[in-house]
């Protein structure tokens, strides 16, 4: 046996792959304590504490972050309109910083000096988890398996990890693995490796478990009126059944359910890591998609336009902190606060519809809606001079005039 190395607390799936490393850092000299974070994922938690606890884990700390996750994570992405490259709603990453801070919280309590994970060597996950926990607590050693030569080395491949498995009695799944990875909480799931690391190859009619096709979607749609406060979903209520949730989880979950049905959320991308490489990814985001496109309308509504401006880009550069596992840096808190200030006014009902993998908006409403429909209006001439925008589009013509005034000099010159 290995001489002691004191205790190091891992964060555990369930899975294959922590379940290994598990007996692995026992055989290195490790006490093991598991913790397995309950952030929305279908799993069957205490049948995964059992399993810790028969592979040689001391303790096993199953903890409820969702609700945290939500109203900590979730609901700062929504404000922020939060998009990596345009696309991606960033839910594994917004995940990782509060699993990793209830990892580091065990550790302390624990009075372990060490903590673990089963982020491969590749990936954007060893840096969101180890970002956080040094961020956390600066003196903490991380464990990475997948990136020690003497455990990769070991298990090149997932054959040898099984080898490993039955040697050692961990459980070994009876039914065949999907041919693909998947990483799910209660924002959305991924689906990565195996078979989709071709770009070219589609997604299997079976990958998706959160969405149902919207070819075979119900053909009545679900509208729905979402109000938000301070850019933040406070109720949801669907018109049609008149059933409302109002609690952070609740809505969340609520929404999780409509746009599920409706087929709504999924994307088929290619992304840049921040480790340098591009991956493919599939994702479904079935409450996200919805509140993107409900909070992007209301703030419109409600926001100054040159406000919105400055918001956007720090709403860009937020994204991409988040996505690169910096959510416990100071750049990234100061993100947080300018861009939870300028949700201030961002109150009101948004009206939608979910239908055939789409929403759909209709209506909104706002106390502090900056739209003055007299002023807009075509009909009604309102505190407004027409005769005025004359020289409102003299002035911005000048500098197009005196560019392409000064274009054509040069060209003549090149001519002669």
């Amino acid at each position: 046996m290995a001489q002691s190395k004191g205790t190091v607390v891992l964060a555990y799936s369930g899975g294959l792959d922590t379940s290994c490393i598990l007996v692995w850092l026992k055989e290195q000299g490790y006490d093991v304590v598991a913790y397995l974070a309950n952030i929305g994922q279908k799993e069957d938690f205490e049948a995964a504490r059992k399993k810790a606890l028969a592979l040689g884990a001391k303790k096993v700390y199953i903890e409820d972050v969702s609700r945290e996750f939500v109203e900590q994570f979730i609901w700062p992405a929504v404000q922020a309109n939060a998009l990596y490259e345009d696309r991606y709603l960033l839910g594994t990453a917004l995940a990782r910083p509060c699993i990793a801070r209830r990892l580091v919280e065990i550790a302390q309590h624990e009075g372990a000096q060490h903590v673990a994970h089963g982020a491969t060597g590749k990936g954007n996950d060893q840096v969101r988890f180890e970002l956080s926990c040094y961020a956390l607590c600066p003196e903490i050693k991380v464990v990475a398996p997948w990136r020690m030569p003497e455990f990769y080395q070991r298990f090149p491949g997932r054959r040898e990890l099984m080898d490993y498995a039955k040697k050692h009695g961990i459980p070994v799944p009876v039914t065949p693995q999907t041919p693909w990875s998947m990483d799910e909480n209660l924002m959305h799931i991924s689906y990565e490796a195996g078979i989709l690391e071709n770009p070219k190859n589609q997604a299997p009619p079976g990958l998706y478990t959160k969405t149902c096709d919207p070819a075979n979607s119900p053909d009545a749609p679900d509208v729905l009126e979402i109000k938000f406060e301070r850019g933040v979903p406070v109720k949801v209520t669907n018109t049609g059944d008149g059933a409302t949730r109002s609690t952070a989880l609740e809505l969340f979950v609520y929404l999780n359910d409509i746009a599920g049905k409706h087929g709504v959320g999924r994307i088929d991308i290619v992304e840049n890591r921040f480790v340098g490489m591009k991956s493919r990814g599939i994702y479904e985001t079935p409450a996200g998609t919805i509140l993107y496109h409900a909070h992007l309308d209301i703030e419109a509504f409600t926001m100054d336009r040159e406000v919105r401006k400055i918001k956007q880009g720090l709403s860009l550069k937020f994204s991409e902190l988040v996505y690169n596992g910096f959510w416990h840096s100071p750049e990234c808190e100061f993100l947080r606060e300018c861009i939870g200030r300028s949700q201030e006014p961002v109150v009101g009902t948004v009206r939608l519809s979910v239908f055939k993998g789409q929403v759909y908006i209709l209506g909104r409403e706002s106390p502090r809606s900056l739209y003055n429909e007299e002023l807009v209006s075509m009909n009604v001439q309102g505190d407004y001079e027409p005769a005025d925008a004359t020289g409102f589009i003299n002035i911005n013509s000048l500098r197009l005039k005196e560019y392409h005034r000064l274009q054509s000099k040069v060209t003549v010159k090149q001519d002669e």
